[in-house]
């Protein structure tokens, strides 16, 4: 074909993309695993098996069954013919050619482990390829039940099997597009960094990649007892048992229905489910001892990423996009912010208490209900698991690099100020429409687009291995890299936060709180 249908081989067999104008080629939906339904539902990732012929890749694959979340399952076609197909990647290249040795970037989605999928207009790849001289990669995997519920009969942690079996696709593959094997940099937001953060305490995962970037990391990861105590809520929704016989009669589109409504009255489980009933976060990566031995910040601690250079960083504003998502923006009472103090501060009891809101108040004496609000909202779901998760991997003997992104976003009339998911725009470089519209407002994006330059040449140069223009993060100086209309080196900003969560242990969270 000609040099606007580029053809590349596969391990599997030929794929056709398509040359974008003025850009890098770009093949979509391509299998990296089986559809995991029937008799592989809730099972681990199988390798896809091989076709004939040419196979056309310019169409995303259809997405994993999704919660109803800011109607994503309206995108999601469950288990309908020829839609199951939902263990698909797609790859930005270049220069699509086994000789070029670019170095690679894969994306993993953030969406609360519940929503996400790699065809939202926020992650093409274009931008971060054509101008960042690499390969980029992004890819679907297993959310909600389908992936993250522990269930009789099924591994742990599919979603998370599911990032391995396509790195271990781009281990196999990635050279017949341009990109080299061996500069893997791997990067995600939200549950997308703290899949990633799994990743690096997953011995499946060790070797597939060099590099990483974690973006707002998460701290809710689950034990075991806790995990299989809201399965059975899951499954009592249904009135079936928490087995994979059980659930796997469901079908797949239905199955998020119920996820949807264990997360809807989760304040009704405070006394087995602590802190967590207080969010609306029913799934998360499991410590099962097995998939994932250990929580991430005690694998790093111990030097299991002490091989993986590692970026980490957060915004600012963490928890006001979820404030204005839910009406609270502006909104916040004295016994809101009480509550919220109770629960997650550290010394709270994970009730309705405020225990743990002394120290707060004492930390910042300014602060009124609505700021205390969303900093320990911020501090307990994002900033300190970040934080602590880049002090692990120092303490354990490895490299760390940290970020903070200050820069106030003018969507909702400058409201949202560095808000949650504000850095993915950023980082693609795709500044208009849908999400990023608002976040950015509808433009003009010059403050933005100056930004955005700054924060993609940073991760492109990272993955390259030609460095990030900033040190890296050690436990006396703490440099970070403050992202701002001015970006900035200067000690870690949020001291007072910092000095707060010290003596905290992020792990598994608990039954019973």
């Amino acid at each position: 074909m000609g040099a606007d249908e580029p053809e590349v081989r596969t391990t599997a067999g030929m794929l056709r993309g398509v040359r974008e104008v003025a850009g890098p080629a770009v093949f979509r939906g391509i299998p990296f695993a089986e559809p995991p339904v029937g008799a592989l539902r809730f099972g681990a990732p199988r390798p896809v098996r091989g076709w004939d012929g040419v196979r056309k890749a310019v169409a995303y694959g259809p997405p994993p069954p999704q919660s109803a979340a800011f109607g994503m399952d309206a995108l999601s076609s469950g288990d309908a013919a020829g839609d199951s197909d939902w263990l698909t990647l797609n790859v930005w290249t270049p220069d699509p050619g086994p000789g070029a040795g670019l170095p690679v970037m894969v994306w993993l989605y953030g969406g609360a482990y519940t929503i996400g999928m790699s065809g939202l207009p926020e992650y093409d790849g274009g931008r971060l390829a054509r101008e960042g001289g690499v390969v980029v990669v992004t890819l679907n995997y297993r959310v909600g039940i389908e992936g993250f519920a522990l269930i009789e009969g099924a591994p742990a942690n599919r979603g998370l099997l599911d990032q391995v079996a396509a790195l271990e696709w781009v281990r196999d593959n990635i050279r017949a597009f341009g990109g080299d094997p061996d500069r893997v940099t791997v990067f995600g937001e939200s549950a997308g960094a703290g899949s990633l953060a799994a990743l690096l305490a997953m011995p499946r995962a060790r070797g597939l990649f060099g590099r990483a970037v974690a973006q707002s990391v998460p701290g809710t990861f689950f034990s075991a007892e806790l995990a299989t105590d809201i399965a059975g809520e899951f499954a009592a929704e249904l009135g079936l048992r928490p087995t994979a016989k059980d659930l796997g009669a469901v079908e797949p589109r239905r199955l998020p229905a119920a996820g949807d409504a264990v997360g809807a009255k989760m304040g009704l489980f405070a006394e087995r489910w602590g802190a967590l009933a207080h969010t609306s976060i029913p799934v998360a990566p499991v410590v099962d001892g097995e998939v994932l031995p250990v929580a991430p910040w005690e694998a790093l601690a111990s030097g299991a990423g002490r091989d993986v250079e590692l970026v980490v960083g957060h915004t600012r504003h963490e928890y006001r996009l979820f404030m204005a998502l839910g009406g609270t923006l502006g909104e916040v009472t004295e016994e809101q912010a009480a509550v919220a103090l109770g629960a997650f501060a550290p010394g709270g009891d994970g009730g309705d208490g405020d225990d743990g809101g002394d120290a707060y108040r004492a930390a910042f004496p300014a602060a009124g209900p609505e700021e205390l609000y969303e900093l320990v909202h911020s501090d307990w779901l994002f900033r300190m698991p970040s934080l602590h998760l880049a002090e692990a991997q120092v303490a354990g003997g490895g490299r760390a690099h940290f970020y903070e992104l200050t820069w106030g976003a003018p969507g909702m009339g400058g409201g949202l100020g560095a808000c949650h998911g504000l850095d993915v725009p950023l980082v693609f470089g795709n500044l208009s429409g849908g999400l990023p519209a608002i976040l950015l407002g509808e433009g003009p994006y010059e403050e933005a687009e100056e930004l955005s330059a700054r924060m993609r040449a940073a991760w492109t140069g990272f993955a390259s291995g030609e460095g990030l223009g900033w040190p890296a993060y050690d436990a006396e100086g703490r440099l970070v890299q403050v992202f701002d209309v001015r970006p900035t080196v200067a000690a870690y900003p949020e001291e007072a936060s910092r000095g707060l969560w010290r003596g905290h242990a992020f792990g598994a969270l608990l039954l019973g709180g």
